[in-house]
């Protein structure tokens, strides 16, 4: 299973951008979906998460201000970002816990993605 995640950049303080998570192999479910983020010089943290019955949760940091969505048919998760503030700054990381058949067994495995720059700067 591959996860890759596009849609990084840079914007002015403000200004939005849509990140996506394009989920590839051999995939039975995604049962939840998340977008982690990490600063220079920082611990990795946990963004915003979603679940397979749709369910959300943010950071305190981010609610109001980032949403996260899943396209099951496309195995793909977004995290649309408003009103993007300097302290937005960091890579930012899809994680997915994905069912496979292994052994003729349903199981579950974490995977992640390679990583998206965001920066947000005037």
């Amino acid at each position: 299973v591959q996860l890759v995640e596009s849609g990084g950049g840079s914007v002015q303080p403000g200004g939005s951008l849509r990140l996506s998570c394009a989920a590839s192999g051999s995939i039975v479910s995604i049962n939840a979906m998340y977008w982690y983020r990490q600063a220079p010089g920082m611990e990795r943290d946990l963004v915003a998460s979603i679940r397979d019955d749709g369910s959300t949760n943010y950071a305190d940091s981010v609610k109001g201000r980032f949403t996260i969505s899943r396209d099951n048919a496309k195995n793909t998760g977004h995290l649309q970002m408003n009103s993007l503030e300097p302290e937005d700054t960091a890579v930012y990381y899809c994680n997915a816990e994905i069912g496979q058949i292994t052994a003729g067994r349903l199981l579950t495995f974490s995977y992640w993605g390679q990583g998206t720059q965001v920066t947000v700067s005037s």
